[in-house]
């Protein structure tokens, strides 16, 4: 490919909350005339199809050997592969391409000027100043965690009670002065052991987010504007760039997923106005054995309509622990509600006007999706970022808390009964609220729409 524009190299990192939005963020890039190369491994090529199908001219593939792990089993190279606390692995494992990359650059007669790399890709920044280019990241969640993240590490909190994992923390130097119960915090920061080489390259990576040419968010500046702000002081410039919702386009091309969604669109089209509840916990989390009976014993106290998404347990998960639908559940609830394993056309779901209410355990990829889609969220967060983003939800009113933690087990008749008012009047103040925001991201994302410009200040910024 002859490269006469801007060109810059786009690598993600391979988890589905991840690599979507990035690569959906890609398409748009090119749509503006940027010259992409993206870096993938083997195993993830096939999520590049519809992109490369739909940009022939602009966008190529670099394809590198995914880097042996101790710890990755052969053939596998997406954390939705691995269990919970496989993410940590996995950037370890993507470090060692520092040289390969660095080597296609070398030989390359028209390098990208420009590094577009996943937040959890960190290491990338030292390998533009090695090359003297730029370096973005990419931040797949919402500004308000981000700036948790940065707090984190920059001020380095800690806890008076060593032993004590509700023992609240403050971030007196945000807005708002938020606080968390430690055990709600990010388990990398949790788990950080000085001097640990492990340890020490994931902070680093995280850490040179901050000093990346620019910032790139998954998110509008409508709903959290006073976070972005507040990111443009902690970095000390206005290269923070409220590009989101990032969502699939009206291109065929370059719609999500690789199965049919048509069977579960048509049982929806059978359902009233807002009746249903959509259950999903994203492409990482399995529910253990005892959180799926007390799901499925809330959905049939309550009676409403439902789709739930299963997802299978992975490497890691004990054997016979998790994933389980209770025996006999889908007999009983046949005809009102619709169990589907694996991949779940989520995006489709969400705008269909059945949907009323979301449980979800806020991904901040879903909340974007569920945000556009003006569906009320109920909250679960497991692990990672979901707390926080579930905080921001809680505050902005367009999120109920149903439950939080990985292996928190809640009351069924409590659920049941949240089931049933999501679906029911008593939440229209909430449900209203969400309307607002989804039309406000559908503006955000529109013509002369907020994030548009700044997509346009992005691409403007890739060339000065």
């Amino acid at each position: 490919m002859l490269i006469t524009g801007k060109h810059i190299l786009v690598f993600p990192y391979p988890a589905q909350g991840h690599m979507i939005p990035l690569l959906d963020l890609t398409h748009q890039l090119a749509i503006q005339g940027v010259y992409i190369t993206i870096l993938v491994t083997p195993q993830n090529l096939p999520s590049l199809t519809s992109l490369l199908s739909a940009h022939p001219k602009t966008i190529t593939a670099l394809v590198l050997p995914f880097p042996s792990h101790p710890d990755i089993p052969p053939g596998i190279e997406n954390t939705k592969d691995l269990p919970g606390d496989g993410f940590k692995t996995m950037m370890m494992a993507l470090g060692d391409l520092y040289n390969p990359v660095l080597d296609w650059f070398q030989k390359n007669p028209t390098p990208p000027s420009a590094i577009l790399s996943d937040m959890f890709l960190g290491w990338t920044y030292h390998l533009a100043c090695h090359l003297g280019i730029r370096h973005y990241t990419f931040a797949g969640t919402s500004a308000f965690s981000l700036s948790v993240i940065y707090s984190l590490w920059r001020y380095k909190p800690k806890r008076d009670d060593q032993g004590n994992e509700n023992e609240m923390i403050l971030f007196p130097n945000m807005p708002n002065s938020p606080e968390f119960p430690w055990w709600k915090l990010s388990i990398v920061y949790r788990t950080h052991v000085k001097g640990d080489p492990h340890s020490e390259f994931i902070k680093r990576g995280l850490c040179n987010t901050m000093a990346s040419r620019g910032i790139i968010i998954n998110s509008f500046s409508e709903l959290e504007q006073v976070y972005f702000d507040h990111l443009k002081e902690e970095v000390g410039h206005d290269r923070v760039f409220a590009v989101g919702p990032i969502l699939p386009t009206g291109n065929k091309g370059m719609r999500r997923g690789g199965s049919s969604s048509n069977d579960v669109l048509s049982w929806l089209d059978k359902c009233g106005n807002e009746e249903v509840v959509y259950i999903c916990f994203g492409s990482q989390s399995v529910l253990t054995n005892d959180q799926m009976e007390v799901v499925a014993r809330s959905l049939e106290k309550s009676q409403v309509k439902f789709v739930w998404s299963v997802k299978k347990p992975t490497i890691g998960h004990v054997a016979g622990k998790y994933g389980r639908i209770p025996n006999g559940f889908e007999d009983r609830v046949t005809g009102r509600g619709l169990i589907v394993r694996g991949w779940a056309p989520q995006v489709e779901i969400l705008r269909h006007d059945s949907v009323g209410a979301f449980l979800t355990h806020c991904g901040w990829n879903s909340i974007m999706e569920a945000v556009e889609a003006e569906v009320l969220m109920l909250t679960w967060p497991m692990t990672a970022d979901q707390h926080t983003n579930a905080s921001l939800l809680h505050e902005l009113k367009v999120g109920i808390r149903a439950c939080a933690g990985a292996e928190t087990i809640p009351d069924s008749g409590e659920l049941a009964e949240l089931f049933s008012k999501t679906v029911s009047k008593e939440t229209r103040i909430e449900k209203e609220l969400a309307r607002k925001f989804g039309r406000t991201a559908k503006q955000a994302i529109g013509e002369n729409g907020s994030s548009m410009k700044e997509l346009d200040r992005l691409v403007a910024s890739f060339a000065l």
